[in-house]
């Protein structure tokens, strides 16, 4: 029997309002696959501090997808965001060193220009890692194409689940906006738009 630890996805990446149709996308994808996506944001328990939330996340999921798209800075006096890279590093050390289930772990990184990672963390060139050029339906082939390779053998086409993603936004709209009385989508939680998407698949099950 399958448990939850080899059907979890920890997701790390940017949680910023630019980056939030590509999280949607990727999210979408791991659902439709029959996996359960895991984020930090999925609990909001001020008492419990992030890295240690970050650290049970990495331990309970076989899968991890770390998005650097945020490792350069996009303005003046703007900092490099050090998160994405540090948890990829901590997932990586819990599947290198920590034995048992945990060696069985699988990495997907991203990233939004191919090559650009290289001059951040040189220490990851040789790696495949996939660039998605900030284009939702590149990230969904991308995590659709690594889970066919790493874990499936066959799956639906990128394209396919692309499609069916804008069906999905189309009853998302209609949920969050005609019936809940929402503004926009854009100001639905994350988490609750997850919670839409499990909904949304059941039904077509």
């Amino acid at each position: 029997m399958v448990g939850v630890f080899e059907k979890n996805v920890f997701i790390n990446c940017p949680f910023d309002e630019d980056y939030r149709q590509i999280l949607l996308g990727i999210v979408f994808t791991i659902l439709y696959f029959g996996y359960k996506p895991r984020l930090s944001s999925e609990r909001a328990d001020s008492a419990e501090a992030r890295i240690q939330k970050i650290l049970g996340l990495i331990e309970e999921s076989k899968f991890g997808i770390h998005d650097l798209s945020r490792i350069v800075s996009s303005g003046k006096d703007e900092h490099y965001r050090m998160n994405m890279p540090f948890e990829l590093g901590i997932d990586y050390g819990c599947q290198k060193l920590k034995g048992g289930k945990w060696s069985q772990k699988k990495i997907l990184i991203l990233e939004k220009e191919r090559y650009r990672f290289q001059k951040a963390i040189s220490d990851l060139s040789g790696s495949d890692i996939k660039n998605h050029d900030d284009e939702v339906d590149k990230a969904i082939i991308a995590v659709r194409d690594w889970f066919v390779t790493e874990e499936l053998k066959r799956g639906a086409s990128g394209s396919k689940i692309w499609d069916t993603f804008n069906d999905f936004q189309a009853y998302l709209y209609d949920e969050v906006v005609e019936n809940d009385g929402h503004k926009s989508v854009d100001d639905v939680q994350v988490s609750e738009i997850i919670h839409h998407m499990e909904s949304w698949f059941d039904k077509k099950i």
